[in-house]
């Protein structure tokens, strides 16, 4: 989706025309900030940190630096909780997240999803995952490592050919035990393509079986130059191959996964050559002389020693039946089956008491005796509320009864029951004075049961009144 704002200034209106469009600072930059997050899709930017800040609401504010610009950003306390390394300034890293404006300030910002190390911070982050990876899969394991030959029959070397790492290996080699033949699997030992490889190599030695112990090398340098013993095709090789490995690769500070897995390292490739040939010829030439001396001392004493063992086990078993050992081991047997049976008692005794009392405490606080308690306290005050509502209602019908009577006595209905009616115009205007009709008008008159219609005839003169008949 994508649109347009027109910030042209519009002309002055005409009389009459429409009243130009005046933008406020909240909605330009409102508007600007929509027209950024949508405009734009999420990023990935790559830089410097500089003046990082770390808030007591857990967001990090932080600029983003290259040698020409900076860009301000934003990443919110939900989104770092996540992150497992602590940035810094002056650290290199990439980050993933959306383009947007801080309305209020109107700044330009970079809301910030994810953030990563770059460059050796990013390397060696791979290196701690896969490490804990691998040793949790137990790629690692000290029982799985494998010793090395004493004298081994044939010694294969993956390495560059035409590295200082190679020629340092044959030089020690032949120094120490020039006898032994060498086998170099020729690789790649830096780069995009030396860790597969360094892997097809490994596993064509463990395929061929030519040699009895494999030393995998390489010189020194950055963690860069010696990744390729960092990726997980070479340490699985070595983790499946047969035959025992020894990795001498980089000086003595530098470690790799290849160090973790191989069944021996070494500081340097020259050590890993003295690894597999330890001692060298002339040591072991002189250490031959010394055994031989010391075979023969030690069988000389080993013989009489062990004849006048003979004779004393020979005395010893006349005088020992193998029956009698059977007998005291057959004894000792019944008694430990016997406390066994006595401690199982004791426990089995021990935990039914448990049991029984935790039976009692569960009886005693069960909500089902409180529920009882509480539906009898319903009941009654249920039976309460009925006789109180009865007795209420008794009271109001006599007070109903009462008020009745009174009503009835005073109630015209009454007198009207006495043979008397009312009197009122078709208007219902009640007539008290018969002066007050003409001859010929409709009257109403009301009886006890019923209403009468009549038309006025004429008037009769009432004792004490001077008004004749109507004539």
């Amino acid at each position: 989706m994508s649109f347009e704002l027109d910030f042209t200034t519009p002309s002055p209106p005409q009389d009459g025309g429409p009243a130009r469009d005046v933008y406020t600072p909240s909605r330009l930059n409102r508007e600007a900030r929509i027209l950024l997050e949508r405009g734009l899709p999420a990023l990935w930017v790559e830089g410097e940190i500089s003046n990082l800040s770390r808030p007591a609401s857990g967001h990090w504010y932080f600029s983003l630096k290259d040698a020409a610009a900076q860009l301000r950003c934003a990443m919110f306390r939900q989104k770092n909780l996540f992150i497992r390394f602590a940035p810094k300034d002056g650290m290199h890293v990439q980050i993933r997240g959306r383009v947007s404006l801080y309305e209020p300030r109107g700044d330009y910002q970079f809301l910030v999803d994810h953030i990563e190390e770059a460059g050796e911070g990013a390397l060696r982050r791979r290196f701690e995952l896969l490490k804990t990876q691998l040793a949790a899969e137990g790629l690692f394991a000290q029982e799985r490592k494998r010793p090395l030959p004493t004298l081994p029959r044939r010694i294969g070397v993956i390495t560059s050919p035409t590295g200082a790492a190679v020629r340092d290996i044959l030089h020690q080699l032949q120094r120490r035990f020039c006898t032994i033949p060498v086998l170099i699997y020729p690789v790649p030992v830096q780069g995009a393509t030396a860790a597969p490889q360094i892997a097809a190599a490994i596993r064509c030695a463990a395929a061929r079986a030519e040699c009895d112990v494999l030393i995998l090398a390489r010189g020194g340098g950055s963690l860069e130059d010696l990744w390729a013993f960092n990726e997980e095709v070479v340490a699985r090789a070595i983790f499946d191959c047969t035959i025992p490995i020894v990795s001498g690769v980089g000086h003595e500070v530098d470690f790799t996964i290849a160090d973790l897995v191989a069944d021996v390292r070494a500081p340097t490739p020259s050590a890993a050559a003295e690894r597999v040939t330890t001692p060298d010829s002339h040591e072991w030439m002189r250490i031959f002389g010394q055994h031989a001396r010391h075979l023969h001392t030690t069988l000389r004493r080993h013989l009489s020693r062990h004849a006048d063992r003979i004779g004393w086990l020979e005395r010893r078993l006349d005088q020992v039946h193998p029956g009698a050992e059977l007998r005291r081991r057959s004894n000792r047997l019944n008694e430990l089956t016997q406390r066994l049976g006595r401690c199982l008692s004791h426990a089995l005794y021990r935990k039914h008491s448990d049991v029984s009392q935790l039976a009692a405490r569960l009886r005693h606080g069960s909500p089902e005796m409180h529920i009882t308690t509480v539906k009898h306290r319903v009941d009654v005050l249920e039976a309460r509320l009925q006789r109180t509502l009865h007795r209420q209602v008794d009271q109001l019908q006599a007070r109903f009864e009462k008020a009745t009577g009174r009503l009835s006595a005073v109630s015209p209905l009454a007198t009207l029951q006495r043979g008397y009616a009312i009197v009122t115009t078709v208007t219902d205007r009640v007539v008290t004075d018969a002066s007050a009709l003409t001859q010929g008008e409709l009257i109403k008159a009301r009886l006890a049961k019923g209403t009468l219609i009549a038309r006025i005839e004429g008037l009769l003169e009432a004792p004490g009144d001077s008004t004749g008949d109507f004539k």
